[in-house]
């Protein structure tokens, strides 16, 4: 029986012993503790991860932040972002008094900016204000990105803001729980203990299921584009892609896939970037860049513009904002260097050949 099992059965008993039948208000205020300890959160399988729970303990992560973000090599800016500490406090919701959640999001908007910024306005609100939060929050997340984009159709009026569009990508930390949503190209990746780990799939349409998914709908993919027309398979607005996305469906969704798992103590920090960044990073080459400036200076928002910089240094043509969160107050450690204990040696012949390359005569 896991840990997990345990300490519910110790819970049950202490309930029935102390009350024959708990009211709903109990019931909702246990629930509650439960999500700040996060002993109810969803975990993902990851590569490390047994042994990042078993050093998990009663640890909290003392999260900070930084953010940067450039046009790049583009005419117009059509990123934006959001980093709110705690979302229940900033929109009045009474539903956590003992924990905070909170909110980190990049909107990577294209054909205009009127979809990026509707929905890094209206989203992070429209989540705290769903009967479900916190108690069912990747519900609540899930129906929230696909709610904000039928409110973008409604809301906005003149063919412009229609035909804007906007990949988004959503991480939210309660207690030790993180949970990502994203819909598009824009990418969070964790760094645990210096491995990358990718939190997030990117939407394009050269990836295998997303194809299948497209063309179970009714679409094709035309080299790299959704029905020849938009490079993501998907994203909210663009409700001007006729044949593409409509209130009754089709194969441009809004829909985010989401991804939760538990913080340990190996975790260090979280890197989410619109996509102008991945086109030059990898997402190790990304933890590793980011590890080494914390390293240096420890400073989130300073590491966000290095990033951000060093994108622009390396040829990126694209907009490109940059979120560090961090989980923990010192900087990473640094890595052990480990010895080969391979031998390394070289034959005469070898031997021989170098010393005619360096001028030097036989013995």
């Amino acid at each position: 029986m896991c840990v997990r099992e345990v300490a519910e059965e110790e819970e049950a008993e202490k309930m029935e012993k102390s009350e024959p039948e708990s009211s709903p208000a109990a019931r909702s205020s246990a629930t509650l503790e439960s999500i700040c300890e996060n002993t109810v959160a969803q975990d993902v399988p990851l590569k490390g991860s047994e042994d990042n729970q078993k050093a998990t303990g009663n640890y909290v992560p003392a999260i900070r932040h930084g953010e940067w973000a450039d046009i790049g090599q583009r005419k117009y800016m059509e990123d934006t972002h959001v980093c709110i500490e705690d979302i229940a406090k900033k929109f009045g919701s009474r539903a956590l008094d003992q924990c905070s959640v909170s909110f980190y999001g990049v909107f990577d908007g294209h054909g205009g900016k009127d979809a990026a910024h509707f929905v890094r306005d209206n989203l992070p609100r429209l989540i705290v204000e769903d009967a479900g939060f916190p108690l069912e929050l990747e519900k609540v997340v899930a129906r929230s990105f696909v709610e904000i984009d039928a409110q973008f159709a409604q809301t906005c009026s003149g063919q412009s803001a229609l035909s804007s569009g906007t990949t988004a990508l959503t991480a939210m930390i309660f207690g030790r729980s993180l949970l990502v949503a994203n819909a598009g190209d824009c990418r969070a990746v964790l760094s645990r203990a210096g491995t990358a780990v990718e939190m997030s799939k990117d939407h394009r349409p050269c990836c295998g299921i997303e194809r299948m998914r497209v063309e179970a709908l009714g679409g094709f993919i035309d080299g790299e584009y959704l029905n020849g027309e938009i490079g993501v398979t998907r994203a909210l607005g663009d409700w001007h892609l006729d044949g593409i996305k409509s209130a009754d469906g089709g194969p441009l969704i809004a829909e985010p896939e989401m991804k939760m798992i538990t913080l340990g103590k190996d975790d260090e920090f979280l890197v989410i970037g619109s996509d102008g960044l991945w086109d030059v990073f990898t997402s190790q080459n990304a933890v590793d860049f980011a590890r080494r400036r914390l390293q240096d200076h420890n400073d989130a928002r300073a590491c966000s513009r290095e990033l951000v910089e060093e994108a622009i240094k390396r040829g990126a043509d694209d907009n490109l904002t940059a979120l560090v969160v961090c989980f923990q107050a010192e900087p990473p450690a640094a890595a052990a260097v480990q010895r080969s204990r391979v031998r390394r040696c070289i034959s005469a012949e070898g031997l021989q050949s170098l010393r005619g390359l360096l001028g030097g005569g036989q013995d």
